[in-house]
């Protein structure tokens, strides 16, 4: 099948994807854990055998603890994470001492913090920065790696493509958090924007693989004939590297499922956003990325024939 050829149905896709990622962050946003909005998250276990969620959550309502909108969720074999607004060690102690009573089993404090909301503020701002500061740098960097092949497509558009590239990537997966955040109550915290800057970096990766096996091809070619061998050029570097990135990502998404399964609840929300974007990215590298430089390089002929 030819990838170039068929490129607008992937453009279609992607599009429908974008749009339905971006509608859901714009009506519903995400679901911010205490790392980013302040408050307390308890983390706690029994022995040898899990108390029943609705036990548990009874008790947490009847301990007499003002917790606020607070959230529930299981934690390994044994264990449960709470997240509410600030409490202090008196009310915490207050809280487990009436889990505690349940059916006379156990509770063990296992992880206890307490993020202030000017700290969780000055975390999300750090954390769209980090993202901007690294988009920009991207671009610098393919252009300037880029800048030998400036024919018949500028190595600003090898930038400006792998900006594209990666802003598909990265809001897929910050879309899907918005839609379980909103259905299923999953919150996103830091180690969520450490996947998201993971993702963005494995992305940039799948797509200059893409792009350096076409611009070593087209260093094969005489700059005389490389605008009428472009496409040619394009599909035979993606036939060249589409298997290498595809078991690239299967090995990868492998290990994100083994986490995802068998590794503790703290590790589920890093590993799914990793999930979603590997998975994003092993796509656009192959049927976005090069196929936009194609459209790019039909649009610039176009101008030319105009003018």
């Amino acid at each position: 099948m030819s990838i170039i050829k068929y490129r607008k149905i992937f453009y279609w896709f992607s599009g429908i994807l974008i749009l339905c990622s971006i509608s859901s962050i714009g009506f519903w946003g995400l679901k911010f854990g205490v790392d980013f909005t302040g408050g307390s998250l308890l983390e706690f276990k029994t022995e040898g055998v899990r108390i029943d969620k609705p036990l548990v959550m009874e008790a947490i309502k009847n301990s007499g603890v003002d917790l606020g909108d607070f959230s529930l969720r299981e934690s390994g074999e044994v264990g449960y994470i709470l997240r509410s607004k600030n409490i202090n060690l008196e009310q915490k102690a207050a809280v487990l001492a009436k889990i505690d009573s349940i059916n006379e089993i156990p509770v063990v404090e296992t992880r206890f913090s307490d993020i202030g909301p000017t700290l969780g503020k000055e975390l999300r701002s750090q954390a769209v920065l980090a993202v901007i500061l690294v988009a920009l740098l991207i671009v610098m960097y393919v252009a300037f790696v880029f800048r030998k092949v400036s024919k018949p497509v500028s190595s600003w558009n090898y930038g400006l493509i792998t900006t594209i590239t990666f802003v598909h990537d990265v809001v897929v997966p910050i879309g899907l958090f918005s839609i379980l955040g909103h259905f299923a109550g999953i919150e996103v915290d830091t180690l969520f924007v450490v996947a998201i800057l993971v993702v963005l970096g494995y992305s940039i990766n799948d797509t200059i693989v893409v792009f350096d096996r076409i611009r070593e091809n087209l260093m094969g070619i005489d700059e005389k004939q490389r605008g009428a061998k472009f496409e040619e050029t394009v599909e035979k570097s993606l036939k060249d590297t589409w298997a290498r990135s595809i078991n690239t990502s299967l090995t990868t998404l492998l290990s994100l499922l083994a986490i995802y399964f068998v590794g503790g609840e703290v590790t589920k929300i890093f590993s799914l956003a990793m999930i979603a974007g590997v998975i994003s990215g092993a796509y656009s590298s192959i049927f976005i990325s090069a196929p936009l430089l194609v459209t790019i390089k039909k649009w610039n002929d176009k101008k030319v024939l105009k003018s």
